[in-house]
């Protein structure tokens, strides 16, 4: 089976889409989604790679049976429930986040960029934090400490929750479907999940350059 093929090549990886998806199927993929959307440990997963993945093995036929409308429908629920309890925790909760010590799982420096995006962009970044990994865990908990109007929050929340949920899927089916990805498909899934790192590797090196300034100017 191709499915298994794309397993075997890209290993035992916890972040790997693929692995994921076969491992814990809809549910495990709807717990993902909620998680990265409203939880503030969520920020780790991979939710753009998840999502195109999703749809490709729904093309293949592989691991997950349900049609593509179920799937996109359920996703889209996930996402915008899950930046509801963002935005309920960041109301309740409010400015005391701000003064939350860095952790493990916790980072302020993560909460000081989605604060800035959802500046520059007022109620739009909802929906464009969607597509933007670690700001889209961090923009609901933002605009419900900021105290957005929650009518306005609760409409681009579903328009960005539907427009994510269900473009990247689909977007993964139909690809999954041309002849070129269904015949290089285990290919297709290893460059998933390096490409699923790069935001976090660019960040390393960002992160790097501001501690050491020096370094750069040499």
């Amino acid at each position: 089976m191709i499915a298994h093929l794309a397993a075997t090549a890209i290993g035992p990886d916890f972040l790997d889409p693929h692995r994921l998806i076969s491992t814990f199927g809809l549910i495990g993929i709807l717990v993902m989604v909620f998680a990265e959307s409203g939880l503030l440990i969520g920020f780790f997963l991979p939710g753009d790679s998840l999502l195109f993945t999703t749809g490709l093995l729904i093309a293949d036929g592989s691991y997950l049976h349900q049609p593509l409308w179920v799937v996109c429908g359920l996703i889209s629920v996930a996402a915008i429930a899950g930046d509801q309890v963002g935005y309920a925790f960041g109301k309740r909760v409010g400015p005391a986040l701000f003064r939350r010590p860095d952790s493990r799982l916790f980072k302020q420096e993560n909460l000081r960029k989605a604060e800035e995006f959802f500046a520059r962009h007022g109620a739009r970044s909802i929906i464009l934090a969607r597509f933007v990994p670690l700001v889209r865990t961090f923009t609901p908990v933002i605009a419900g400490a900021s105290s957005m109007h929650y009518r306005t929050f609760l409409t681009y929340n579903i328009i960005g929750g539907i427009a994510w949920g269900t473009g990247v899927t689909v977007l993964g089916y139909f690809l999954g479907q041309a002849p070129f990805v269904r015949n290089n498909i285990e290919y297709i899934f290893v460059g998933i999940v390096a490409v699923s790192f790069i935001p976090i590797l660019a960040e390393v090196v960002r992160a790097r350059r501001r501690k050491n300034p020096a370094d750069v100017a040499d």
